[in-house]
Order: C-alpha cells, then sequence, then structure tokens
C-alpha cells in the first residue's frame, strides 16, 4: 500500500469521567461537538469511543465537511494540595 492510499490514522483525545448514577464510564471527545458514549469498564468505554469517533467521522466526510483538528484539544495534569478539613 503506497502512502497516497494509506489511511491517515488520527490520535484525538477523549475524556473519560465516572458517572456515579449510571455505574460506568462517560466518554466525551472534546473535538468533536457531540460525540459522546459510555462503557462499563474504561475498555470498553475506550472502544465505544474509537466506534463513535470513526462514525462521527465519516458522517462529516460524507457531507463534505472539514474533519475536526485533533491537535486542537490538549489534555494535561495539574497537581493542587488538598484543603485540610477542620
Amino acid at each position: 500500500m503506497s502512502a497516497e492510499t494509506a489511511a491517515r490514522v488520527l490520535d484525538f483525545v477523549v475524556l473519560l469521567e465516572w458517572d456515579e448514577e449510571a455505574q460506568g464510564w462517560a466518554v466525551s471527545v472534546p473535538a468533536i461537538e457531540g460525540c459522546f458514549t459510555q462503557g462499563d469498564t474504561v475498555e470498553e468505554a475506550l472502544r465505544m469511543a474509537e466506534d463513535a469517533i470513526r462514525l462521527n467521522l465519516e458522517d462529516m466526510a460524507a457531507r463534505g465537511e472539514p474533519l475536526p483538528r485533533p491537535d486542537a484539544v490538549r489534555a494535561a495534569t495539574v497537581s493542587v494540595p488538598a484543603p485540610l478539613r477542620s
């Protein structure tokens, strides 16, 4: 397969948040408006996110819309001291 025919791989930041009510992991994809999914485990949630992203991108491409820039969203961890309890 030549470089021209090889599929481009896009790496998207996904946010996983524990949903106490649903007892599972809620997933959002900040670079793709309205792209949400969920899973019972982190692994399942990530598989579901991959499917949701792929379907959103295919739909956007079919409508002739520009694909989102996966590098437009960054993730970082910020460490702060926990407040002392009185």
